[in-house]
C-alpha cells in the first residue's frame, strides 16, 4: 500500500511558535511532528503553519496571511493528500477583523469546502478532512483581542453545525487543552503533545 499524506494546514500552533519568547519549538516537539511519529511507517505527514494565518481575511499588517488564497495551490503542490488537517480560526478573533463568532466558523467551513472540492484525494477523489475547534484561549492582557475567549467559545455550535453539513471530522481541541497563559495564544510543549497524540487516534479512527 502507498503512503498516506497528512497535510497540516494551520497558523502559529502548526509552525510551533515557543510562546512569549519566540522561536520554534524542534520539530519532535510540535504536534504535527507528534502525529508523524504516532502514526508511524506508511505516513507523511506534512507541517503547513504559518503565524499570523486566518481562515478567509487579508490582514490589513501581516499580508499574505489569508488562508483561502493558499489553499488551494498548497493542495495542488502537494497532490495527492489523503487528509487534510485544518487548524485555523485564533487568528481570525484579533479586533481588527471584526469578526463574529459565526463568521470565523463561517471561514473554518469555506475552508473545509475548498479542499473537499479541491480533487486532491488519491485517484483525483476529495481528500478527508479533520477540522480542529480552537482551544481554550486567555487570559488576554492586550488590545489586538476584544471578547476573544466569548467568541471563540460562541462559535463551537456553528462549527459543529458547519462539520455535520459537509460530512468532514471535528475534534474539539477545547476539551482536551489551553493556550498558556504566557500570551494566551499558544501551546507550550505539553499541549502540543497532547494534540499530537489525540489528532493521531482520530486520523488511525478515520481510516
Amino acid at each position: 500500500m502507498s503512503e498516506r499524506v497528512v497535510l497540516c494546514y494551520g497558523d502559529s500552533n502548526t509552525y510551533g511558535s515557543i510562546p512569549a519568547v519566540g522561536g520554534r519549538f524542534p520539530r519532535n516537539v510540535r504536534w504535527p511532528g507528534v502525529l508523524a511519529t504516532e502514526l508511524g511507517a506508511g505516513w507523511h505527514v506534512i507541517e503547513e503553519g504559518l503565524g499570523g494565518r486566518t481562515t478567509v481575511f487579508d490582514d490589513p499588517i501581516l499580508p499574505d496571511r489569508n488562508g483561502r488564497r493558499y489553499l488551494t495551490p498548497c493542495l495542488l503542490s502537494h497532490a495527492p493528500v489523503d487528509l487534510v488537517v485544518i487548524s485555523l480560526g485564533t487568528n481570525d478573533l484579533k479586533a481588527r477583523f471584526s469578526a463574529s463568532a459565526a463568521d470565523i466558523a463561517r471561514g473554518v467551513g469555506v475552508l473545509a469546502e475548498v479542499a473537499l472540492a479541491s480533487g486532491v484525494g488519491p485517484g483525483g477523489t476529495a481528500p478527508k478532512v479533520l477540522l480542529l475547534g480552537l482551544p481554550r484561549h486567555g487570559p488576554f492582557d492586550t488590545d489586538e483581542v476584544r471578547d476573544g475567549e466569548a467568541k471563540a467559545e460562541g462559535m463551537r455550535p456553528y462549527l459543529r453545525a458547519y462539520a455535520t453539513e459537509l460530512g468532514v471530522e471535528l475534534l474539539e481541541l477545547h476539551e482536551l487543552v489551553s493556550c498558556t497563559a504566557e500570551d494566551g495564544f499558544h501551546f507550550d510543549a505539553a499541549c502540543h503533545a497532547i494534540v499530537g497524540e489525540a489528532v493521531a487516534r482520530r486520523v488511525a479512527a478515520m481510516f
